[in-house]
């Protein structure tokens, strides 16, 4: 009976808390830009966190955070758009708002050419923010000093954003001794599917069970092709259809707030069209961070493993940092399930209610934050932050948004064990 009523609290607590969240929809009437998916640049939002339980302090965070704004993953969008503008002007195939746009566009060519799959100053000023931001919600984790490990994928721009975000904890407390390292030793704690990870595994790949469920999801659009149209007056003898050439004109514009160039295609798309559209490419982003959910098992043993080292004493760390790609942290989302996002629904319109693209976007974080009560080790508190607001894990509690490292590790360790 006592467990029947404790299983009926937690659902309460979890309809309460479905109900008292603002809809993915209204999000997006709130603020269009989060449609850009991945694209979307971090913003920290303005929220108030639920004080610990009286008697717990905040002593460890592990933490796991995707690079910062950065010029294109690929060179081949900025070339292809290069070839297509220059023989539509050449064949003044252009609109007069697609000829003012070429030239826009040539402006900077050079620039996007240099830059490609670079950090830029915006995503260097994210990972600035969020370090300031975890060390003055958490100032008891640091004040101190004490050692820091941070370890990066072998990519530049995570390398970067790594000494972005430790950079500033070092001016917010000198005391802190942090060590950075961007090696094939610990690939498999921050990208474990990277080729040269000596340590690498396979894993199976799964597919939501919305997709059995595709074709009840009706949506129409002609952005694409809108899009095409307000740039060129014909595509004939153009590489690509108007869909391709509109999409690779998305990608550009969804881009431009992270490279400093706002403005560059106004009159062409706005973020209201985007955001009429982002249901159906939510669709797509699900199935893609669904997929390799199991291939980020690594990660979460490591931050196991490393959080036990801490709470045993056996390591003196105040703080691990873990800095990949979207590749690593949008699955890691859905392997926690953090905000519901292992739901795996069958209804291709409920997938928006469990995840949303948006939450992988340009610098966004993971961060499990620890407290520790009058206990010892054996009374520690674990509560997790998605892009530094307070996110539900599939674990039983009745402190929400607290759970205990027990539960946690347990439940976790059932997890990734469950999986052949």
């Amino acid at each position: 009976m006592k467990r029947l009523l404790i299983l009926t609290m937690l659902c309460l607590m979890t309809a309460v808390s479905w109900g008292q969240s603002v809809s993915a929809l209204d999000q997006l009437k709130a603020n269009p830009r989060k449609a850009y998916g991945n694209d979307y640049p971090y913003t920290q939002e303005d929220v108030q966190l639920t004080k610990a339980p009286r008697g717990y302090k905040a002593f460890y965070i592990s933490h796991y955070a995707r690079h910062g704004s950065r010029y294109f993953w690929s060179d081949h969008l900025y070339k292809d758009l290069d070839t297509l503008l220059t023989a539509a002007h050449q064949n003044h195939q252009l609109t007069d708002r697609g000829d003012t746009f070429y030239h826009q566009f040539m402006d900077i060519r050079d620039e996007l050419m240099t830059g490609v799959t670079e950090l830029t100053e915006v995503g260097w000023q994210q990972h600035q923010g969020i370090a300031r931001t975890m060390f003055n919600r958490f100032p008891e984790v640091f004040k101190q000093g004490g050692d820091v490990l941070a370890i990066s994928s072998l990519v530049g721009r995570c390398v970067i954003s790594m000494s972005a975000f430790c950079q500033e904890l070092v001016q917010c407390n000198p005391k802190l001794e942090i060590r950075e390292q961007s090696s094939r030793f610990t690939l498999d704690g921050v990208v474990p599917t990277d080729r040269q990870n000596p340590a690498r595994r396979e894993f199976p790949r799964v597919h939501p069970r919305y997709e059995q469920h595709r074709d009840q999801f009706k949506h129409e659009s002609t952005l694409r092709q809108d899009i095409t149209a307000r740039v060129f007056t014909s595509t004939e003898g153009l590489k690509g259809n108007a869909r391709r050439i509109g999409g690779e004109l998305l990608d550009l514009y969804t881009s431009l707030p992270s490279i400093g160039h706002e403005g560059l295609m106004d009159g062409i798309v706005s973020d209201e069209e985007i955001a009429a559209d982002w249901e159906a490419s939510n669709l797509g982003s699900y199935s893609w961070v669904f997929g390799p959910q199991y291939e980020m098992i690594p990660i979460l043993e490591d931050i196991i493993a490393k959080a036990d080292a801490v709470i045993s004493g056996s390591v003196k760390r105040v703080a691990d940092l873990r800095f990949g790609h979207d590749t690593c942290i949008g699955p890691l989302t859905v392997l926690m399930g953090i905000n519901g996002a292992d739901r795996d629904p069958e209804d291709p319109y409920e997938v928006k209610n469990c995840y949303q693209n948006w939450e992988t976007c340009k610098a966004s974080n993971i961060q499990l934050v620890f407290y520790r009560g009058k206990g010892g080790a054996d009374d520690i508190l674990v509560k997790c932050l998605l892009n530094g607001c307070e996110a539900s894990l599939p674990v039983p509690t009745t402190t929400y948004p607290y759970y205990r490292w027990t539960d946690f590790r347990n439940f976790y360790q059932q997890r990734c064990a469950s999986v052949k």
